[in-house]
């Protein structure tokens, strides 16, 4: 029997009720089907964040390599050991003969997490080679037209795909489950501590105009979650630049301040706020009210749930 897991943007996640996936499966890839023919033995994942969704499950042994880690930030001990003897194919974005190369059979990867629209490599340019692509539902944003901002559904609703297509279900399942239980108690401590809403605001980087997250950006659906409203959950956008003046006017309570760990890192970002002429006077500057998160922490990951705590403490500190 043929498994259809359809996952239509309105209703992002629909966990099939088998305990074992039977091919062809069907699922849905940002509004448009994607059938897997069987399961995929020579898998590509772009990023740690996605990287780190296929560990979750165990799936190195059906992974021929991953993308876009050293590039960009250190691997922590942690990757390393679970990515083990792993290759990483490409520091950053992969080109098209990188892909080839490898001869995988499936690649997770994104829009601006590795694809580019109209880019070298894009679901479309590595089907003739047969390499199915899963896009990454955060960045559906980029071909879809969207109502709904962003939810932990994005978190969830991937890795029950995941969890289908590499017949995984009941650990995807699994783990779902329990995030969603913590996430639950989160929001039950933040409810019971009376505490008001604060406001966040997420600094990524950028001097002249800063780089932070808006409404489609999982981001703001972890700091609601955390009980606080996100500055700029209304831009129309994932991730996307604003104005230093509409940061300061709106006067954050606690920033956000995302870690790549390297020479400009969290510090570095703190620094740069603590002599800005409109920052500096901002309450959560003031107060010193800052939150460090690193990018696994801030992109679609099971490094999200750690991270929704970790905010949520900082809001119910005294």
């Amino acid at each position: 029997m043929k498994l259809s897991v359809l996952l239509p943007l309105f209703f992002p996640i629909a966990v099939a009720h088998a305990a074992s996936t039977s091919y062809p499966v069907t699922v849905d890839n940002c509004g448009s089907p994607l059938t897997i023919e069987k399961r995929p033995d020579r898998a590509v994942f772009h990023d740690i964040n996605m990287s780190e969704m296929a560990f979750a499950l165990g799936l190195q042994d059906s992974m021929v390599g991953v993308t876009g880690i050293t590039g960009w930030y250190k691997m922590s001990p942690s990757f390393k050991e679970a990515l083990g003897e792993i290759p990483e194919l490409a520091p950053k974005y992969p080109s098209l003969e990188t892909m080839i190369a490898a001869k995988p059979d499936f690649l997770f990867a994104g829009w601006n997490y590795g694809m580019k629209v109209g880019g070298e490599v894009t679901p479309q340019t590595l089907k003739p080679y047969g390499i199915d692509t899963l896009v990454l539902s955060e960045s559906c944003i980029h071909t879809n037209k969207l109502e709904n901002g962003a939810s932990m559904e994005l978190l969830y609703g991937d890795m029950a795909k995941l969890g289908v297509i590499f017949d995984r279900q009941d650990k995807a399942n699994t783990l779902v489950a329990a995030w969603k239980e913590q996430v639950k108690a989160i929001a039950q401590q933040k409810a019971q501590s009376g505490k008001s809403t604060p406001k966040v605001f997420l600094f990524d980087s950028g001097e002249d105009k800063p780089f932070t997250a808006g409404k489609y950006a999982i981001p703001t659906a972890m700091i609601e979650a955390a009980g606080g409203t996100n500055i700029t959950g209304d831009m129309q956008t994932s991730w996307g630049r604003t104005s230093w003046e509409n940061v300061a006017s709106a006067d954050p309570d606690i920033i956000i301040l995302l870690d790549y760990q390297t020479a400009s890192g969290a510090e570095a970002l703190k620094h740069f706020l603590e002599q800005h002429p409109l920052m500096k006077h901002t309450s959560a500057v003031k107060s010193q009210r800052y939150v460090k998160l690193r990018y696994e922490q801030l992109t679609p990951g099971p490094a999200n749930i750690g991270a929704i705590k970790k905010l949520s403490d900082a809001i119910l500190a005294p």
